[in-house]
C-alpha cells in the first residue's frame, strides 16, 4: 500500500533554491494530515552535508543520491534515478517545484510512472485520505480543484513563492539514507555543453519578494532605470512585460507572464503595464498588486489592489522619494 509524502529538493551549485524549502515545509503539513513521515529526496554532487539542514524544516528522512552525472540537472538523469526510487519507495504523494526544472521532471515522471499529475498547484490538501489541490486554469482567469483517481503516487508541483516556509527549527534532525540507484549512461539522451550564470547578483524573478515591472509605457530602455532604483531601495528586483521584452528593452529572463516567468512576490508593482490576460496569468497570485497606469480604464486595475492613475514618471520618482523618507 502506497504511504509516504516525498519531496523532490532542488539545488543549484550545492545551495538549495527557496522553493525547496516551500514544498518541505508544505510536505511537512501533507505528511502530519495523514500521520505519516515526510521524505525529501535530493540529487546531485558533493551534496550530503548540506542535505542534513533540510531535517529543520521538517524532513523525517533525507534520501541523498550522488553522482557527478546528477550536477548540473537533467531531466534525463533526474527521472531515471527519481523513478527507480519511486517504485522501490511507493509513496502515496510527490511534490516538486513548479520551477523550469521542476515542471518537466514531473512531466517525464507521471509519463514513466503511469500516475496522474497537477502542474503550478497553489494550495494542497488532504480530503478522504487524497491530496486535494487548487491550480489555476484559463490562464489565471478561474481556479480548479482537483484530487487524483486511482494514481500512485499522486504527483503535484507547487508554485513558488505561495507556499509559506516553517521557521528552522535547528534541534530537529532527519536520518540520511544513501540512495540505491542505477544510473546508466545510456538513459541520459543529453547533456549540458555549457552554463551561462547571471553574474548581476540580480534576484531571480521567481523568488523575489518584491517586483517592481514595466511595460510598453517605459518608452524606451534607458528609463528602466528609475524602477532599478526603487526595486533596489525596496530589497526587490525588476521586472518586465512581453511588450518590453519583444521591443529589445530588457532581456527575456525579466519577462513576466504566461510566456515568461510565473511570479508570487509580497508586492508587485506594475508600471505602465496595460494588464493583458498572458501578463495576469503571470502575476495574479501576488500578495498585493499595486498599478501604476495613465489609462483609467487599464484591465491591470481590475486585478491591482492599489491603483494609481497617473504618468509612471511622475508617480514613480515620488513614490521612491517617500519610500526614501521611511527607510
Amino acid at each position: 500500500m502506497s504511504q509516504g509524502v516525498w519531496t523532490i529538493a532542488e539545488q543549484r551549485d550545492g545551495a538549495f533554491r527557496k522553493i525547496t524549502y516551500e514544498i518541505v515545509s508544505e510536505g511537512r503539513r501533507l505528511a502530519d494530515a495523514l500521520g505519516q513521515e515526510l521524505t525529501v529526496v535530493v540529487l546531485g554532487s558533493n551534496i550530503k552535508e548540506k542535505a542534513a539542514e533540510l531535517g529543520h524544516y521538517g524532513a523525517d528522512k533525507i534520501m541523498v543520491a550522488e553522482d557527478p552525472r546528477l550536477d548540473p540537472c537533467t531531466t534525463d538523469a533526474y527521472t531515471a534515478v527519481i523513478s527507480g526510487l519511486v517504485k522501490e519507495g511507493d509513496p502515496s504523494i510527490l511534490l516538486l517545484g513548479a520551477s523550469v526544472d521542476g515542471k518537466d521532471i514531473a512531466a517525464r515522471l507521471s509519463a514513466c510512472l503511469d500516475a496522474g499529475m497537477a502542474q503550478d498547484c497553489t494550495e494542497f490538501s488532504i480530503e478522504d485520505g487524497k491530496l486535494v489541490v487548487i491550480r489555476p486554469i484559463y490562464a489565471g482567469k478561474a481556479y480548479a480543484k482537483l484530487t487524483f483517481a486511482n494514481s500512485s503516487p499522486q504527483i503535484a508541483t507547487a508554485r513558488p513563492n505561495v507556499m509559506s516556509i516553517n521557521e528552522p527549527d535547528t534541534s530537529r534532525s532527519a536520518e540520511i539514507i544513501d540512495a540505491s540507484f542505477t544510473l546508466d549512461d545510456s538513459m541520459i539522451k543529453t547533456k549540458v555543453v555549457e552554463v551561462i550564470k547571471d553574474e548581476s547578483g540580480k534576484i531571480d524573478l521567481t523568488e523575489a519578494d518584491k517586483i517592481v515591472s514595466g511595460g510598453r509605457g517605459m518608452k524606451g530602455p534607458d528609463e528602466f532605470g528609475i524602477l532599478e532604483e526603487l526595486a533596489s531601495l525596496l530589497g526587490g528586483t525588476v521586472g518586465a512585460s512581453r511588450a518590453a521584452v519583444d521591443a529589445g528593452w530588457r532581456p527575456q529572463t525579466d519577462q513576466v507572464g504566461q510566456t515568461g516567468k510565473v511570479v508570487s512576490p509580497t508586492l508587485y508593482i506594475a508600471c505602465g503595464i496595460s494588464g493583458a490576460i498572458q501578463h495576469l496569468a503571470g502575476m495574479s497570485t501576488s500578495k498585493v498588486i499595486v498599478a501604476i497606469n495613465k489609462d483609467p480604464e487599464a484591465p491591470i486595475f481590475q486585478k491591482a489592489d492599489y491603483g494609481v492613475v497617473g504618468d509612471l514618471f511622475d508617480v514613480v520618482p515620488a513614490l521612491t522619494e517617500e519610500v526614501k523618507k521611511i527607510l
